[in-house]
């Protein structure tokens, strides 16, 4: 009896005893599998959500590069929007107005992006821009390597240079051509003065070609009138084709005597609005007359960041209300050259209550009143 008591007291001696109710190990392994395939169903989810997000952000990108800005990096503009609601001091200088004025213009492009990055952390607001970037430098590729074919083929009709330029050579652009020679050519020189021709060529310090020169290829039938550079100015047919190969149809800009087909009118109009659009195409034009081969920033003496700058302070930087007005026919005109007019306000209700939709409708009420009554 001690014996057995004493037994029973020892920790050692008892039977450990197991509170799990014993099921088929068959049983334990489906439910293992089915958790498992729910959390690999949960992570291609996620991945599906981040595709999706990817996606998307990367087509919204395209459009900056197009409609708000060509070359400053997106986070510039965020940074300088930020500073702008931290301090209160007024003062700041040409190239944060410029900034700002590009974050304005992304805000109406990009609707949802200034809401959008006053929710999110900063980590998730970098790989958004990362995105957004993605999408916008693609687009700049797209639009170039589009230009730099049809380039080719429009200077080739317009001038006949011997031997033709090449859609996929850029060797034998630039001055070495005399057809995108005379395009390239400063407005105040004239590129058939054999004295301009070789100094440029020899790139000698009296003929310096720079981003501070309008160039030919920008003005009306490609010539400008020194006593009044103004005028032709951003009316060259190659502007226009440049413009109508990217915001409408490459085909379409084979079209460009006349004035626009209307067609899209109340929705594509706003596009010759921008004036940061019509630098994007001066722009991707001056560089698919050049002879440099890819993307950069500057030609030799030519900036091309400096020249964006400068078309674009052209629309928005107008000194007065009399160059203001002039910007603003000059941009109707190019609304009517792309996409035609458009008499939608003469739509007034007397009229249309006279065209063939109201009529029927009026019709077919009749119809139904007479088979009313006659019943």
């Amino acid at each position: 009896m001690s014996a057995s008591l004493h037994d029973s007291g020892n920790p050692q001696s008892q039977d450990v005893v197991s509170l799990s109710l014993q099921t088929s190990p068959d049983a334990r392994a489906k439910r293992k599998i089915a958790t498992l395939l729910e959390d690999i169903e949960i992570l291609k989810q996620d991945k599906a959500n981040k595709n999706r997000k990817t996606t998307y952000y990367v087509s919204q990108g395209r459009a900056i590069r197009r409609m708000v800005i060509l070359y400053n990096p997106i986070e510039d503009l965020v940074k300088e929007n930020d500073r702008r609601c931290e301090e209160t001091d007024d003062d700041s200088t040409v190239d944060q107005d410029r900034l700002q004025r590009g974050y304005i213009e992304l805000s109406k492009v990009l609707p949802w992006l200034h809401e959008k990055l006053a929710k999110i952390d900063n980590e998730e607001s970098d790989d958004m821009i990362k995105k957004l970037k993605r999408g916008a430098d693609s687009a700049r590729g797209d639009d170039t390597g589009t230009l730099k074919d049809l380039v080719a083929t429009w200077v080739n009709v317009e001038y006949s240079p011997i031997p033709l330029i090449m859609p996929g050579d850029k060797h034998h652009r630039g001055f070495v051509s005399n057809a995108c020679g005379k395009l390239l050519c400063p407005a105040e020189w004239h590129w058939e003065d054999t004295l301009v021709k070789a100094g440029i060529r020899d790139r000698t310090t009296a003929f310096i070609v720079s981003e501070n020169s309008w160039p030919s290829f920008m003005y009306e039938n490609y010539t400008a009138d020194t006593k009044n550079l103004e005028r032709g100015l951003m009316k060259s047919k190659l502007l226009l084709m440049g413009f109508k190969a990217i915001f409408t149809s490459p085909s379409s800009a084979n079209e460009v005597d006349g004035e626009g087909d209307g067609a899209d009118i109340l929705e594509n109009n706003r596009h010759a609005q921008r004036r940061s659009d019509h630098a994007k195409v001066k722009t991707c034009i001056r560089f698919a007359l050049s002879s440099i081969t890819s993307w950069r920033a500057v030609d030799g003496d030519f900036d091309y960041h400096l020249f964006w700058n400068n078309v674009v302070d052209f629309f928005e930087d107008a000194p007065g209300p009399a160059a203001q007005a002039r910007v603003r026919e000059l941009l109707e005109w190019w609304t009517r050259k792309v996409f035609g007019r458009n008499h939608r306000q003469d739509l007034t209700q007397d009229v249309i209550s006279q065209m063939s939709v109201s009529a029927l409708a009026v019709q077919r009420q009749q119809m139904e009143d007479a088979a009313f009554d006659s019943e």
